[in-house]
Formats: C-alpha cells, sequence, structure tokens
C-alpha cells in the first residue's frame, strides 16, 4: 500500500471511556485483543502506545485517535468477512494487510469495479450519489436499448391487408325451443370503392374533423399515444387511435381487437411502419373502405347505401359531412336511434347530436381551405335519410327479437363478455327467450285488432300513426317470451316493446297500493321528524275520497302547493266525482273504477319517495320515471316500456319476488360455451303484500274497467290506463304463469327534422276516446287465450289479512267478512254499473290529511284521467278484516338493462 495514503500516527487520548474498551478484551465481545499483546493497560493505552495489526504481509500498526475514531472502528468490526483478515478491533484487513481504517470501503489492489457504486472514494452520504460518468453512461444505454427494441419491433411487423376486413362469420339466434330463427349480423356490408370514386369533400370532411395535419404527419400522434397509454396503465377508458392512419391500422387488425398496452405498442410500430411505406392516398382509401358507419355498413359505399340509397360518389358536401359524424360513434348519432343499445341514444337526441356535429365538421371545412362559405350555406339541416332496416330476413317481429337480444348481451358485457365489437365479427350461437308461437300469437292479435278498427284512409285526422307495443314476460323467472315491436322490423324501426316515451296512466295505480301496504301512511298528528318512522300499513278497506277536482294535502293536513303557490285540484276521468255526497270510497274500489283522487291522496300520505321507491322495487327503471315531486306522480306520469311493465307486474305475480327481464339464456361460440343466463331473483315485497295487490287487481278485472280481458276458466288480474290528454292507453294483467302488457299510441316520428310528437287519441277508431280498456284489453285478451292454450289453470294465493283501516267511520255492527259487502241492502254485491250511496260520516268529522269531506276551492284542475267509471258506485269489500299483521318486506333497487 503506498505510503502517502497513510496517515501518521495520532497520539491516544486516555479516559474512562479508552479504559473500558482495552480492559473489556475478548469478554466484552466487542474486541478482540491483538495477539502478542500483554494486556496491561500501559500496553493498551497511553499517548504513545499502538496496538497491533493483523500479522501477515505487509502487517503494521495503526494507531486510535480517540473516541471517535475508536467508535468508527468498532462500527466496522462488524463487517469483517472472515477470521483470517480481521484485524484488532473488527478492522477488515485486505488479503495481503490489514484494513484500512476511517470507514472506507476499500477493494482489493489491482482490482477494479466495472461501475462504482457505491463510491469507494466517497465518504457517508456521498457514497450513494452517482457519478456524471454513471449517470450518462445508464442514460446512453436507456436510449440505445430504446432503439434497438424499436427497430426490432418496426423489422416484426408487417403493412396488414385491408381486404381480410371483409371476413366475418354469421350470428345464428335460436328460438327457446332450439330451433333455428335467423341467421344474421356476422355478414360484413362492404363494396371496397378506388380513391378516384370517393368524394374530395368526403375525403377532406374526415380530414378536417378527425386528423387536420394527415397529410403531412407520419402517421402517429405522440400526445394522443401518451394518453392513450396513460388511460390504459390507470384502468381507465381507452382511447383508439387519434390519426387516421392509426384508425387504418386498428380497422385493419381485426384478429387483435384487445384494448391492451401490448397491442397499443403494436398498433403504434404498425402505424408508423404503414406512414413511412404506404401513399396517402392509398391509407386514405383503406380507412374509407373499412371504418364503420353503423346501420352494418363497413366502408363508404355501403355507408351511402344504407343512409341515401345512392353511390358514394354522389354524395354531396351536407351528406358527406353526415356520414363523418357516423364515425364517432353511430350508436348515438344515427337519427334512427338506438334505444336498445343506449336509452338514452333517442331519434330526437340523435337529431341534435348528428345535426350539430354535422355542421361543425362544414365550418372546418371551410376553416381549413376545403369548402368555400357560398356551398357550406346549402347545408344547414340535416339531409333525408332512408329507413334502416332493409334485410328481408328481418322483417315482421324478427328484427325487433334479434336487436333485443344483441342489446341485452352488450349492455350486459360485464357478465357475458360480448362486446359490440365481438358481436359484429359474428360466430356466437345465440339461442333467445323468445317463444316462437306467442311471438306470432301477439303479432296475430294486434294485427286482427288493427285491421278491424283503425282506418287510416276512412279517418286519416284521427287514425294516422296509430302504434301498438307489447311484451310477455314468465313471472317464475323473468324471461321475455314474446315483443310485439311494431307492424314490420323493415318498415317501422322503433321497437315500440322497448322504451317510446309513452306514458303508462293509471297502471301505475298498483304500486302505490303496494307502498301503502310495504311501507304504511305516515302519522298526520305527530312530530314532522318522526313521520318516517311513525307508520301504519294500510288495508285495502281504507276509506279515501272519490270527490272530482279534490283540494290535493300534504299527510299533514297542509294543502300542497307547487314552487310558484298554486295548489292541486286532482280530476276524475268525465270529471266525475264518486259515490256523493260523502264521496267515500275504500281502495279497491278506488282501484276497480281508476278513481284518480284517491289514490293521488293516498301517494301523499305514504310519501311520493317511498312510491318511488316501490316501483324501482318491483323492476322499473330510475331513468324512466317521472319527477315524485308532484302530486301526478302516483297516477302515471311515467313512461317505462312494455318489457318493464309486464316485468313489474310479474312481480306482484310471483308474490313478490322480481327478476328483471332478460332475453337470452346462453351463448355458445366454436370454443364451447361464452354465456349462461343465471337467476338472481330479489324479494321486493313480502308475499303478504304482493298476494293483496293481486287480490285487489283481481277485481279490476272481475267487475272493474278490466272485464274485457277476463279469461273464462282463469284468474286474471290487471289495470288499464289511460293518460291526461288521451294520448295513450295501456292494459297490463298476469295470470300466475304469463304477465303481458299492451301499449296504444299515436306517435309521429316519420319526419327526420321533427321533434317525435304524441298525439291525441280522441276519436281514433271511430271511438269518442281510447282507453286502456277498449282495444289494448282487447289484444291483451286475445293473445293471452292463445297463449295459454294447453297450459294447467293455476289460482292466485289466497291473500291474508293486511294492515289497518285508515278513516274507518265508527260502526255498531261488526266488520264484514271476506265474502260480505257493505252496501244498503241485503242484495249481492253490485256490478260495476249498478249506482248506489254510502252513509255520510258524521257532522263533527273534520277536514284533515285523511278526510274526505274537503274544502275545493282555489287552484287549477290538472291530473291524469283513466276510463270506465260508472256511476256512483257502493263501497264493495271482499278483502277479508282488517288488522295488524307482520311488518314490512324489504326491496331494493333493481335497474338492470332492458332485457
Amino acid at each position: 500500500m503506498s505510503e502517502h495514503r497513510r496517515k501518521p500516527p495520532q497520539p491516544q487520548g486516555g479516559g474512562r471511556a479508552a479504559a473500558r474498551r482495552g480492559q473489556s478484551g475478548s469478554s466484552s465481545g466487542r474486541r478482540a485483543a491483538p495477539r502478542g499483546a500483554t494486556g496491561s493497560p500501559a500496553d493498551s493505552y497511553g499517548s504513545s502506545s499502538y496496538r497491533s495489526g493483523a500479522s501477515g504481509p505487509g502487517g503494521e500498526e495503526r494507531p486510535y485517535g480517540g473516541r471517535a475514531e475508536a467508535r468508527r472502528a468498532a462500527q466496522k468490526g462488524s463487517r469483517r468477512r472472515g477470521a483470517d483478515n480481521a484485524g484488532p478491533g473488527g478492522r477488515r484487513g485486505g488479503p495481503t494487510g490489514p484494513g484500512r481504517g476511517r470507514g472506507r470501503a476499500t477493494t482489493a489492489p489491482g482490482r477494479k469495479r466495472i461501475i462504482d457504486y457505491p463510491r469507494a472514494d466517497k465518504y457517508g452520504w456521498q457514497r450513494w450519489v452517482p457519478s456524471w460518468k454513471l449517470v450518462s453512461g445508464l442514460f446512453i444505454g436507456f436510449i440505445g436499448s430504446l432503439v434497438a427494441v424499436a427497430g426490432i419491433g418496426y423489422a416484426m411487423v408487417s403493412v396488414p391487408d385491408i381486404a381480410k376486413t371483409a371476413t366475418a362469420q354469421n350470428n345464428v339466434f335460436y328460438w327457446s325451443d332450439g330451433s333455428v330463427m335467423v341467421a344474421t349480423g356476422g355478414e360484413v356490408n362492404r363494396q371496397i370503392i378506388n380513391y378516384a370514386d370517393i368524394p374530395k369533400e368526403m375525403r377532406y370532411a374526415v380530414i378536417s374533423q378527425e386528423n387536420k395535419t394527415f397529410e403531412t404527419d407520419s402517421g402517429v400522434d405522440p400526445n394522443g399515444i401518451a394518453r392513450a397509454l396513460f388511460n390504459m396503465a390507470r384502468g381507465g377508458q381507452t382511447q383508439g387511435g387519434s390519426t387516421i392512419t392509426q384508425q387504418y391500422v386498428k380497422n385493419a387488425m381485426l384478429d387483435d381487437q384487445s384494448q391492451t398496452i401490448t397491442r397499443k405498442f403494436k398498433e403504434i410500430f404498425v402505424a408508423i411502419k404503414v406512414g413511412a411505406t404506404v401513399p396517402k392516398d392509398q391509407i386514405m382509401a383503406g380507412y374509407l373502405n373499412s371504418a364503420y358507419f353503423g346501420r352494418g355498413a363497413y366502408g363508404i359505399e355501403a355507408a351511402s347505401r344504407a343512409y341515401f340509397n345512392k353511390d358514394a360518389k354522389d354524395l354531396n358536401p351536407g351528406e358527406c359531412a353526415f356520414l363523418a359524424a357516423m364515425l364517432k360513434g353511430a350508436t348515438y348519432y344515427d337519427p334512427a336511434g338506438a334505444t336498445s343499445l343506449d336509452p338514452s341514444a333517442t331519434p330526437d337526441a340523435n337529431k341534435k347530436r348528428a345535426l350539430a356535429q354535422m355542421q361543425d365538421t362544414l365550418d372546418k371545412m371551410v376553416k381549413y381551405g376545403h369548402l368555400s362559405a357560398a356551398d357550406r350555406a346549402q347545408y344547414t339541416t340535416l339531409p333525408q335519410v332512408q329507413n334502416p332496416r332493409s334485410n328481408s330476413r328481418l322483417s315482421g317481429q324478427i328484427g325487433y327479437l334479434v336487436d333485443l337480444a344483441k342489446s341485452y348481451l352488450v349492455n350486459n358485457s360485464d357478465k357475458t363478455g360480448i362486446t359490440a365489437d365481438k358481436l359484429q365479427q359474428g360466430g356466437y350461437r345465440i339461442y333467445t327467450t323468445f317463444d316462437k308461437k306467442k311471438v306470432k300469437e301477439l303479432e296475430t292479435a294486434v294485427t286482427n285488432v288493427q285491421k278491424a278498427n283503425i282506418k287510416p284512409k276512412q279517418r286519416p285526422k284521427t287514425d294516422t300513426h296509430v302504434q301498438f307495443g307489447g311484451a310477455s314476460v314468465d313471472p317464475s323467472s323473468g324471461a321475455i317470451k314474446a315483443i310485439y315491436g311494431g307492424e314490420d322490423a323493415t318498415r317501422h324501426f322503433t321497437d315500440n316493446a322497448d322504451a317510446t316515451g309513452a306514458q303508462v296512466g293509471s297502471t301505475f295505480k298498483p304500486f302505490v297500493l303496494a307502498a301503502a301496504m310495504k311501507w304504511g301512511v305516515r302519522n298526520p298528528d305527530g312530530p314532522k321528524e318522526q313521520a318516517q318512522d311513525e307508520r301504519t300499513q294500510v288495508s285495502p278497506k281504507s276509506i279515501y275520497s272519490g270527490k272530482n277536482k279534490l283540494k290535493i294535502k300534504e299527510y299533514d293536513g297542509s294543502v300542497w302547493t307547487d314552487k310558484d303557490g298554486k295548489e292541486w285540484l286532482q280530476t276524475n276521468d268525465g270529471n266525475e266525482s264518486v259515490n256523493p255526497p260523502s264521496y267515500k270510497i275504500d281502495l279497491r274500489e278506488a282501484m276497480r273504477l281508476s278513481v284518480n283522487s284517491a289514490y293521488v291522496q293516498l301517494g301523499m300520505d305514504v310519501g311520493l319517495d317511498k312510491v318511488e321507491q316501490t316501483a324501482l322495487d318491483a323492476g322499473l327503471l330510475k331513468g324512466s320515471l317521472a319527477s315524485s315531486h308532484f302530486p301526478s306522480f302516483s297516477i302515471g306520469t311515467s313512461d317505462p316500456s312494455a318489457i318493464r311493465m309486464a316485468g313489474a307486474y310479474a312481480t306482484f305475480a310471483a308474490s313478490g319476488q322480481q327478476n328483471d327481464p332478460y332475453s337470452v339464456e346462453r351463448v355458445e361460440s366454436k370454443d364451447g360455451q361464452v354465456f349462461k343466463h343465471e337467476a338472481a331473483p330479489k324479494d321486493a315485497f313480502t308475499p303478504l303484500v304482493a298476494d293483496n295487490v293481486t287480490d285487489v287487481l283481481k277485481t279490476v278485472v272481475d267487475k272493474g274497467t278490466g272485464t274485457n280481458a277476463q279469461l273464462p276458466g282463469r284468474e286474471v288480474a290487471g289495470k288499464t290506463g289511460t293518460t291526461d290528454g288521451n294520448k295513450s292507453a295501456w292494459f297490463v294483467g298476469y295470470t300466475p304463469q304469463l304477465s303481458t302488457a299492451i301499449s296504444m299510441f299515436r306517435l309521429d316520428d316519420n319526419a327526420n327534422n321533427k321533434q317525435r310528437k304524441f298525439l291525441e287519441m280522441y276519436g281514433t277508431g271511430g271511438q269518442e276516446k281510447i282507453h286502456g280498456a277498449s282495444f289494448p284489453a282487447e289484444i291483451w285478451h286475445d293473445y293471452m287465450a292463445e297463449a295459454l292454450q294447453g297450459e294447467p289453470v293455476k289460482n292466485f294465493p289466497p291473500p291474508q289479512p293486511i294492515g289497518k283501516v285508515i278513516n274507518a267511520d265508527p260502526s255498531p255492527t261488526p266488520s264484514p267478512s271476506v265474502t260480505q259487502s257493505q252496501t244498503q241492502s241485503p242484495s249481492p254485491s253490485p256490478s260495476a254499473s249498478e249506482p248506489s250511496t254510502s252513509p255520510s260520516p258524521s257532522a263533527s268529522q273534520t277536514c284533515n290529511g285523511w278526510s274526505w269531506k274537503c274544502d275545493t276551492t282555489g287552484g287549477t284542475n290538472t291530473g291524469g284521467t283513466d276510463g270506465g267509471t260508472s256511476p256512483s258506485p257502493s263501497v264493495t269489500d271482499t278483502s277479508g278484516t282488517g288488522g295488524n299483521t307482520r311488518g314490512n318486506g324489504n326491496g331494493g333497487i333493481f335497474a338492470g338493462p332492458t332485457g
């Protein structure tokens, strides 16, 4: 070891600490005494004493320089690597000499580390600071590695063949009995055309909207790539390629459509290679020949035919800008709408989005110099587009059934594993819940009634734009057995079994009754903060007012007013009061005759929030419900689909067990089973509540507004519904085996540039007014009579007594028995058309939140209506004796996608 690196011996300090270290020797375990030491303190301490080093070549003595030096030596002692190299105090010695001391990490003479880290010639924290040589070397190595990886990646990928995107497999749909319904969906509607046949306006519309630097860029967008990688790394939504070249590559890579970082890197390398080796005009032609424009159309030529029925070369600038908008996602821009895929993709909403996007594209074309301002000014409205369906195999109800099954799979892709892209690629065997026989029978029932009564040529002012919808659901499972979506899927492309916007009217009242039985009415005399806790379950014998223009009150008796201070006067159908002069009517009779005033007040007493919760528990979707801040909520201002209404009534049929409607039992591919439906029933209501609601709805069909739906020999429960302005009419009913909803409405939705508008049905079908009891109930009857042929006759479970009679008069006589009717004579219960009166309330009775004799002055006349009321019927009760029973059932919000 060179002498210039050695420090001269330092005088040793004495003191107690040094003495203790010296005296401890080997017994302390801190330091071993040096070989040859006498053990005398004089030998170990003193101003001129030295400690002996390890014996061996080059051995030498090193002094301690005081307590600090001794402490460092002690710390180094714990790191010695072998007894042969151990020096005094545990210092590490080299293979040819003693340790260096001073806490410095050393290497043996003649050996040099490739990476000097930690740094050998530095002390303390400085040992961990890398040198500039190390940093620069690592940086150069990292960059070199990236270049090498990029080079290898670039060399390994090849330019894709866009022609391969024209190949795909069929999807085969099956009926519930296993027979083939139709094979469709996998074939690709595409025709490749040359670059010269693509209008320049189409090319520049895409460039202006998607990639204004397309003609000069290298094919990739670093910023877009960084955003996509960041989103994927954090588990968020992935983004597609942001340049036309990247989109072209994405369209061509059908063999791998996964959204992973590996695939994104592969796509980047391919895009770079395409940008460097493929001419721009070829990239543009390839992109526009492979892009998906919606309606099953791949490529500009097929899209031009699908939307405008013309060749692509004949498109005008407005039509080109419109088709460019479709590239953003036809689900949300096709004017025909796509509510089966997303309820928000209504025709009206899509038209607004498409027009805004089209105008933005045209403005950008002017801005970037691709279109003159004068030409742009000619295109300010959406172009006229044709019907989206033209496949004859999808005619009749088949197109609606296929759309419903596809939407179920895509909307539940988290369970099915089938996305829209995968479905378009095809190769699936899709086994549906649809019963071929029942679908045909429902279509026949609607067609017969429509042809016999709706005469648009004879009555153009009243019988045009008349539409029907229907759905049939199995209460035991939620399986959709049949739907009626319209006259023909290739001519009428909105599925009327799905969401249409038609309000359900009084068919909503059973949810109000169920809420009163499940949650109970609030205590009008208790503190407001305790009203939610102090509730009373309601018996169907409870008494409410059937007075027309009834002033609606809060549960505590205060008059309800809107934000402008206006009171609510609830009207009945025909502006008729029931049972004057007392206007008393029990809830069973109010349901039988569909009396609005009674159920609007009942909803206020229960709380409209609880009514809303009950409707959700039964299976309606939150998005289909109107605002629950107005009293009219209880009489059906909401617009659920026929599928959901049939499913919600099926919950009552199943004694409170709720199953979401579904349309696909299982899906298979060449690799085996892909998806199988698994039942997930929920307890929406207790059997006590559900069976009592059913018993009340049986009265509606037996001798109320729904008598047209009677099925001889079978028990039927149901409800009619008609809306304010007579713009829609419904009948929803069920047996223990099948629940079916039928809707009827007039809707002008033929004009592309006009808002969909519901029309009044006064005079439609030659009738003064359309009620749910008329054509809808007739269709329901005709269909159910056929659909249940051969099915065993089943009865509903008998209801048990429930709740307390609210607003009951003190009576000196016992309550009527289950079979008795409360009338003024001992004669049998009268029919709905037999007028009678009921005793008036006592003179001392006051007008509170539950009273039936209230002031009717002030306010406005508003609210829904319903049909079938008869003059002054009696109060009839067949529910059995009332009484307090076990508590409410639990329920949840069941908001799955439409089957």
